[in-house]
């Protein structure tokens, strides 16, 4: 693993991101992700290996047959910057160790909301899904709108902390779902290819799609090339 990757920090919807802060193992090492993979499932020492070509076919071996507890063996730790809406659904997955940012503490900017490129239509067919846009007229229409209240409310949050309030009750008055966290988040790869899995499906909501799709192309892929290969093969394709 080339270790550019440590530092990494790629830009996800209007003002968000996400940056690897460490992997274990660390691209110092010897050994790569991969074969730190192959190695647990061998119970070897760390940095033996049988070749590529063996290695790999064990470690397709073993996610092709669900012996899932190698894949445990990689760690990635992510400082990820994403609104409300989308943490939402990310901490439903306990499998994520997590530490917020905390509003008691940081006072929220100005720029601290996310806006949305168009509005999605409702889903006539699945009711906690949306499918469609609204024209542009509505479209510009609504994000004014949108914009209008984020000021409004930003602006009652700063009235109330210039009159003394404490920052814990004066963000009452922000807009809830759109306020932009920095979270530290770390996961094993193993629940990270099942965060992948229900993450970039076609029905999940679009605010952690994309999420999800970062991690998947520019860190677990690099990280991980042939865990991200038999992830596609027999995983992915597989549903």
């Amino acid at each position: 693993m080339s270790q550019s990757l440590i530092g990494k920090r790629v830009g996800v919807l209007d003002k968000g991101w996400i940056e690897l802060v460490d992997m274990m193992p660390h691209p110092d090492s010897d050994i790569s992700g991969d074969l730190a993979i192959v190695n647990a499932a061998r119970v070897s020492f760390l940095g033996e290996s049988k070749g590529d070509d063996r290695d790999k076919k064990l470690l397709f071996y073993l996610l092709r047959n669900r012996h899932t507890s190698p894949f445990e063996m990689v760690e990635f730790k992510f400082r990820v910057r994403a609104p409300l809406v989308t943490w939402w659904q990310w901490v439903r997955h306990r499998t994520w160790n997590m530490n917020a940012q905390s509003g008691r503490y940081t006072p929220f900017q100005e720029s601290d909301f996310y806006i949305p490129d168009v509005w999605r239509k409702q889903s006539t067919d699945n009711k906690q899904a949306s499918e469609g846009v609204l024209d542009e007229l509505e479209n510009d229409d609504l994000t004014g709108k949108l914009l209008a209240h984020y000021d409004e409310g930003y602006r009652l949050y700063s009235e109330a902390l210039d009159k003394g309030v404490s920052k814990e009750m004066a963000r009452l008055f922000l807009p809830g779902f759109s306020v932009y966290y920095t979270w530290v988040t770390k996961i094993d790869a193993h629940n990270l290819m099942q965060f992948l899995r229900l993450r970039m499906a076609r029905d999940a909501q679009y605010e952690i799609r994309v999420f999800a799709a970062a991690i998947h192309e520019h860190f677990f892929k690099p990280a991980l090339p042939w865990t991200a290969e038999a992830f596609v093969k027999y995983i992915l394709k597989a549903e």
